[in-house]
C-alpha cells in the first residue's frame, strides 16, 4: 500500500465518468427514463450523486441536541397516569407526552415525583386556558421547563372550529406569551403528513402555519418573547427523504426568523405516520416504524416518539407500549444512534434532497403569503384541496399497488382474518357537526382495501 491512509491509493472520479459508466451499462437505453425518477414533489432523483452536486449549495451545520426517547400518556386519572409515567421513566422513557382531555385533571397530582430537571414533560392539552397554565406555574417546581403545546390554528385545522373564537383564542394566546414562559408555541404538521400532504406542503404549511404566530406577535409587540418553537412532525416510510424533510424544516425555520432578526429555539418532536399503517399483517409496522424512528434521529429529532404497531386498531395495552418503548431503547444504548452529532451532515444525497425541498417549500409559503397568508387559505379551503388532491394521488399509487405496503395490498396472507380483533374502530370516522371550516382529515392508504377484505371474510 503506497498511501498512509487507504484513500490515498485510489484517484478521484469525477461525476462525468460516473454517469459514462452507467451509460455504458444501460447498453443504449435512455439514462433519464431507466434510471431517473420522478418524487410526488416534482424532484428527480438520480443513481448517484457526488461532491459536484454541492457547489452551489450552502451546507449548513445547524444546532441540535442529543435525542431523547419520548412516550405518550393519555389522562384519563391523574393518579393511575403518574404511576404508569414513573414505570416508564424506568423503563428508558426520557420525556412524557401527556394527553390531558379537560382542566378537571389536577397536574400537581400527575406530575408528582417526576424530576422535571431529568424528564422532559409536555402537556398537550385539548383545551385553551390561561388560567390553568398559570396554576401549573405556580403549583408545580421547575414547570418552566414543560412545554405546553398551545397551537389554536392546529385546532383549527384539525377540528374546524376556534377554541372559542379567533379573537379569544389569540387574546389568551397573547397573554400566554406574555408570561415569559419558554415553552408554550406549538406547530402540529404531523396533521398535515396523515391527511396525505407531500413533503413539500408539509414544509411550506408548517412554516406559513408557524409565520401566523409570528406575525401576530409581531403586531402585539411580543414578538422577543418568543423563546422557542415545538414542530411535531410525522415521518412516513421514505427513508432518505424524510430525513431531509426534518432538516429542511430547521433550515427554513432558520430563514424565517432571520428575516424577522430573532433567534427562539426550534424544538422538533417526532412520531411515525399512521398513513402508511395497517391493520392486516400488522407486525409489518414494526418494521415501518423502525425505519421512520431512524429516519427520526438521523434528521435531527430532538425528541422521538414510537407508535405501537396495534395502535390502529388495539386499545392501549402494555405489550405494545413496551415493545415500541424498546424500539427506541436498543437505538440508543445499543445501536449508538445518540453518539454522532448530525450524521447526515455532508451526505452529497441527503444534502441535496435538503437543499431541493427547503427551496420548493420556500416558493410554497411565498405564494402562500402573497395569497393571504395560511389562516385564509384555510378559510377559503384551498389548503384543504391542495392536501386533498395530494392524497388522491397517493391512493391511486397506492390501488394500482405502484405503492406496496407488504402484506396489504401485496404479499396477502389470505388466512389473515382480522374481523375479531378490532377493539377501536380503525376507519374514518364520520360524525356530521357545524364547523367553521371544512377540517383537514387524517386518513390512511389501506382502509378501503382492508374494509373489503373484512366484509368478506
Amino acid at each position: 500500500m503506497k498511501g498512509k491512509t487507504l484513500f490515498e491509493n485510489f484517484r478521484e472520479v469525477s461525476a462525468k465518468e460516473w454517469r459514462q459508466k452507467i451509460q455504458y451499462d444501460l447498453k443504449g437505453k435512455d439514462y433519464n427514463e431507466e434510471v431517473v425518477w420522478d418524487s410526488p414533489e416534482g424532484i428527480k432523483v438520480k443513481p448517484f450523486y457526488h461532491a459536484d452536486d454541492l457547489e452551489n449549495i450552502n451546507v449548513e451545520s445547524l444546532s441540535t441536541t442529543p435525542w431523547r426517547i419520548g412516550q405518550s400518556i393519555y389522562v384519563g386519572n391523574a393518579i393511575m397516569a403518574n404511576e404508569k409515567a414513573h414505570k416508564l421513566i424506568k423503563k428508558g422513557a426520557e420525556v412524557l407526552h401527556f394527553v390531558i382531555a379537560t382542566e378537571t385533571i389536577d397536574v400537581v397530582k400527575l406530575l408528582n415525583n417526576i424530576d422535571l430537571k431529568r424528564t422532559g414533560v409536555s402537556l398537550d392539552m385539548q383545551f385553551l386556558s390561561k388560567n390553568y397554565i398559570e396554576k401549573i406555574i405556580t403549583l408545580v417546581p421547575n414547570s418552566k421547563k414543560v412545554y405546553f403545546q398551545v397551537d389554536p390554528i392546529g385546532h383549527l385545522a384539525r377540528s374546524g372550529n376556534w377554541y372559542d373564537s379567533f379573537t379569544s383564542d389569540f387574546a389568551v394566546f397573547n397573554e400566554l406569551i406574555e408570561l415569559n414562559i419558554e415553552n408554550i408555541v406549538s406547530v402540529d404538521l404531523a396533521l398535515y403528513e396523515n391527511a396525505g400532504a407531500d413533503i413539500t406542503q408539509q414544509l411550506a404549511y408548517a412554516l406559513s402555519h408557524a409565520n401566523e404566530y409570528v406575525n401576530l406577535l409581531h403586531d402585539n409587540g411580543n414578538l422577543k418573547k418568543l423563546k422557542s418553537i415545538e414542530f411535531k412532525v410525522a415521518v412516513e416510510g421514505n427513508y432518505f427523504f424524510e430525513i431531509a424533510k426534518l432538516k429542511a424544516l430547521r433550515k427554513l425555520w432558520k430563514v424565517l426568523t432571520e428575516a424577522y432578526e430573532i433567534s427562539p429555539h426550534c424544538h422538533i418532536s417526532t412520531i411515525p405516520s399512521k398513513r402508511n399503517k395497517t391493520i392486516f399483517d400488522y407486525n409489518v409496522n414494526m418494521l415501518r416504524t423502525t425505519t421512520e424512528c431512524m429516519s427520526a434521529v438521523l434528521g435531527g429529532s430532538d425528541t422521538v416518539y414510537n407508535l405501537p404497531y396495534d395502535s390502529i386498531y388495539k386499545k392501549d395495552n402494555d405489550f405494545a407500549n413496551r415493545i415500541a418503548l424498546n424500539q427506541l431503547v436498543l437505538m440508543k444504548e445499543e445501536s449508538y444512534f445518540d453518539k454522532v452529532e448530525n450524521p447526515s451532515e455532508g451526505s452529497y444525497y441527503i444534502e441535496t434532497l435538503t437543499h431541493q425541498l427547503a427551496e420548493k417549500a420556500l416558493i410554497l409559503f411565498k405564494s402562500i403569503e402573497k395569497e393571504g397568508g395560511f389562516l385564509k387559505q384555510l378559510k377559503n379551503h384551498s389548503i384543504q384541496n391542495k392536501i386533498a388532491d395530494s392524497a388522491k394521488k397517493q391512493q391511486e399509487k397506492f390501488d394500482d399497488k405502484k405503492t406496496v405496503l407488504v402484506g396489504t395490498n401485496a404479499y396477502q396472507n389470505e388466512k389473515d382474518n382480522m374481523g375479531g380483533e378490532l377493539e377501536i374502530y380503525p376507519f374514518l370516522k364520520k360524525n356530521p357537526r357545524k364547523t367553521l371550516i371544512t377540517p383537514i382529515i387524517e386518513k390512511r392508504l389501506a382502509e378501503e382495501l382492508e374494509q373489503n377484505r373484512l366484509s368478506h371474510e
